[in-house]
């Protein structure tokens, strides 16, 4: 909440997800019967089994938004199978990442088998990359540097193995027949919670022509209704972007859509009363924009919402799967 910005809700379901992550692979481990699992045979004279084997040590990789789930669960996959494991946060999830660290060691894990590192990507973060000592990597994050964790993991002696999951332009399409009511909440809610910054989020909806305005106009009535303000406080629903880049970028975008397209809703930040102590924002609905652009193909991270007209089904889903993305 006070790290992340995120609303109560949001955080106490990543606090339970986590949980659950964990109890997920301690069960596969236990219901495979730990590290030698019998196969199927031909015949008495055989006898087959599947024998895991730990690669090393493994580097795990988090980001802000999910500070923990993002952590916890490769961190604890990693060591339930037997390796080794340096785990490095996000540099503005310091705290939540330091915690992490902690509940690991209290449960009693020997000196050396669990590390906590922190710092800058452009160093700790190269440095995790390039080192020929690891020998794996589970890495969440940009595009861009998921890319370059992919390339030095085949760059070595020998392949690695990288578990990489990386951005998301994610469409919705609302066709003549939806209920628009549901589809409307069911957008809003997926586009702007956590302020879109989630592979996850929906950042495009594509509406056919003959209930375009009428969508458009419930999907503004029930942006309205989010709440932005203290993530502490319980009807909150939007609180702050994470830091003061992603705040400035926000604004930077904005001003492109108005400048190139329409912004039908919000786009500017919240900066009243005690909201001018933090990187508040409203959630941003923009619209007449080219398919090319750049605010329609890249990932923005951000609570800013593109709505398309579409002809048909068939059209919304051309340009639905018009992207480089393969999340989520």
């Amino acid at each position: 909440v006070m790290e992340v910005g995120k609303s109560r809700l949001e955080a106490l379901g990543e606090v339970e997800e986590t949980a659950d992550l964990l109890r997920y692979y301690a069960d596969a481990m236990e219901k495979n019967g730990g590290y030698i699992r019998e196969l199927g045979k031909l015949s008495d004279s055989e006898t087959n089994m599947s024998v895991l084997k730990p690669f090393g040590v493994w580097v795990v990789i988090s980001p802000f938004n999910f500070p923990m789930a993002l952590s916890g669960a490769p961190i604890c996959a990693a060591l339930i199978t037997g390796n080794t494991v340096v785990f490095k946060g996000s540099s503005t999830t310091l705290y939540t990442g330091w915690k992490t660290a902690e509940l690991f060691a209290e449960a009693g894990l020997p000196d050396g088998v669990f590390n906590y590192v922190s710092g800058p990507g452009r160093t700790v973060g190269q440095e995790l990359q390039d080192n020929p000592d690891i020998a794996g990597w589970t890495f969440t994050g940009s595009y861009d540097v998921g890319m370059q964790v992919a390339r030095n993991a085949l760059a070595g002696r020998y392949p690695r193995p990288a578990i990489i999951e990386m951005g998301g332009k994610n469409p919705t399409i609302v066709s003549r027949n939806a209920d628009l009511d549901k589809a409307a909440t069911g957008v809003a809610r997926s586009a702007f919670g956590l302020d879109g910054q989630k592979c996850s989020a929906c950042s495009r909806v594509y509406v056919e022509e003959k209930v375009y305005d009428q969508f458009v106009r419930l999907l503004v009535e029930k942006t309205a209704a989010l709440k932005v303000g203290n993530p502490t406080d319980r009807d909150t629903f939007m609180g702050t972007v994470i830091d003061k880049g992603a705040y400035e970028d926000y604004q930077k975008f904005v001003e492109i859509a108005r400048r190139d397209g329409q912004v039908i809703y919000g786009g500017n930040p919240v900066t009243e009363g005690d909201f001018s102590r933090g990187y508040f924002v409203q959630p941003a609905i923009i619209a007449g924009l080219p398919e090319d652009h750049e605010l329609v193909k890249n990932e923005l991270f951000l609570p800013i919402l593109f709505v398309g007209k579409v002809k048909n089904l068939e059209d919304g889903m051309a340009k639905a799967n018009d992207t480089v993305y393969g999340l989520t």
